[in-house]
């Protein structure tokens, strides 16, 4: 069954300054949506307003038609990766997949090269990108319909990104996920659709080359 995610009519200031306006974002159950935009467009501020942790001014949150008034429902329904470390540094591997992971899902989520490698360590010994992986995939195997992610790809080697992108895809065939980052090509690379905001409006694009002809990217960067 298909899951819908709709936010319209967002509006957000800062100070007087108007960071969002009026944005519409859709995002269904398989959609990988890639949210690019130069730095202070409000990607990530649209993704903490999504989750509920950043009033908004103005804001509609639809998720299958009914509407979303509570944070407390959002939470429910949606899943967020921060752009920073969530898991304490006192915490060991088995510990944090124990708090997150439903006893159901243990073995599924253990199955996997990179976590069995990693498994009995402590949060403290991993390194930056053993750490991510283990985040991004604590988030992903949340029971919700949305995942949100925030600068995944955070201080990945390219070989980790790669991990994670297939993470990212095996998910989003029972979820939709929405990702922002400053690799546009990892984000280019996993999306099956592409937004860019722009003076704090959201703009769906038809095909990459837009990034281009909208002036995001130069000629050779993609």
């Amino acid at each position: 069954m298909k899951h819908v995610l709709e936010v319209d009519s967002v509006q957000k200031y800062f100070e007087h300054k108007l960071v969002l306006s009026d944005v519409y974002l859709k995002c269904e159950t398989g959609d990988i949506i890639g949210l690019l935009g130069r730095n202070g467009s409000g990607k990530s501020t649209l993704l903490k307003i999504l989750f509920g942790i950043v009033p908004a001014d103005y804001k509609f949150v639809r998720i299958d038609g009914k509407l979303k008034q509570k944070n407390s429902e959002l939470l429910q329904e949606i899943s967020y990766l921060p752009q920073d470390n969530f898991i304490p540094k006192s915490f060991s591997v088995k510990k944090s997949i124990r708090l997150s992971i439903s006893k159901e899902e243990h073995s599924n989520f253990c199955d996997d090269p990179m976590i069995q490698s990693i498994l009995d360590k402590n949060i403290s010994h991993l390194s930056g990108g053993e750490l991510r992986y283990l985040e991004i995939k604590l988030v992903l195997f949340n029971p919700t319909k949305f995942a949100l992610l925030d600068e995944p790809y955070n201080g990945l080697a390219p070989v980790m990104a790669e991990k994670v992108n297939q993470l990212i895809r095996e998910n989003a065939k029972h979820k939709g996920v929405i990702i922002t980052d400053h690799n546009y090509r990892n984000v280019i690379n996993v999306s099956t659709k592409l937004i860019l905001m722009e003076t704090g409006k959201t703009r769906f694009l038809n095909d990459k080359e837009e990034l281009i002809e909208r002036g995001y990217l130069r000629e050779g960067m993609l």
